[in-house]
């Protein structure tokens, strides 16, 4: 494994990290929204109001933690295109000294005569 499919797996191994933390925090956001609804009910204001903090904060989390991810993922992408564009020109260069070597051991007089 290349330094580079090392990274990529790490790429995407952090952004599948920061899916699941934002899902956590998108469930944490809904346990405080329901906090708050009591809050209300109950008649606390101030309570209720450290709840809805606490809700606006989860929310913001989630959504950064979800924009990083998909800036992340974005890097995987690229990274993924040159990993399989190094392993297409490593392929090239394989079939490239191939088709030299049978150049050099053909005779190129008599492929001439064939196609004449």
């Amino acid at each position: 494994m290349s330094g580079l499919e090392k990274s990529l797996f790490n790429l995407k191994f952090t952004a599948k990290q920061l899916n699941r933390q934002a899902v956590k925090a998108g469930r944490d956001e809904a346990v405080e929204k329901n906090k708050l609804k009591k809050a209300i009910q109950q008649n606390h204001p101030d309570i209720a109001k450290i709840y809805a903090q606490n809700a606006i904060r989860k929310q913001n989390e989630r959504l950064n933690l979800l924009r990083l991810g998909s800036r992340i993922d974005a890097v995987a992408s690229r990274v993924q295109t040159a990993v399989t564009m190094r392993q297409v020109t490593g392929s090239m260069a394989g079939v490239v000294k191939g088709m030299d070597g049978a150049m050099k051991a053909m005779d190129l007089e008599k492929v001439s005569l064939f196609h004449a």
